[in-house]
């Protein structure tokens, strides 16, 4: 079996390495999609590269927001493990 369970792995550096993952394809899909969805709507109304420059920007921030959302959950946790690791120093002095 390829992806076989670590009995001892942490789920936390397990969901850490999917957030990562996550954004290697949020990126260019939100990008993408704003493009052409803006494109598309544009077209409809009759203004396609309007509609397009509109679309990219929607997709751009669209991604950044998700960056953003990881970057604080990514936050948290490492706020909780130092905290973590800070109380367990405190219990062995």
């Amino acid at each position: 079996m390829i992806f076989k369970r670590n009995e001892g792995s942490d789920p936390g550096e397990r969901a850490l390495w999917g957030d990562l993952m996550s954004l290697g394809l949020t990126f260019p899909i939100c990008i993408a999609l704003g493009f052409f969805l803006g494109r598309w709507i544009g077209g409809r109304f009759g203004h396609a590269a309007a509609g397009q420059w509109v679309g990219l920007v929607w997709g751009i921030v669209t991604a950044f927001w998700e960056l953003y959302k990881v970057n604080q959950r990514m936050a948290k946790r490492d706020a909780e493990e130092l905290k973590r690791l800070k109380d367990g120093k405190d219990r062995h002095e």
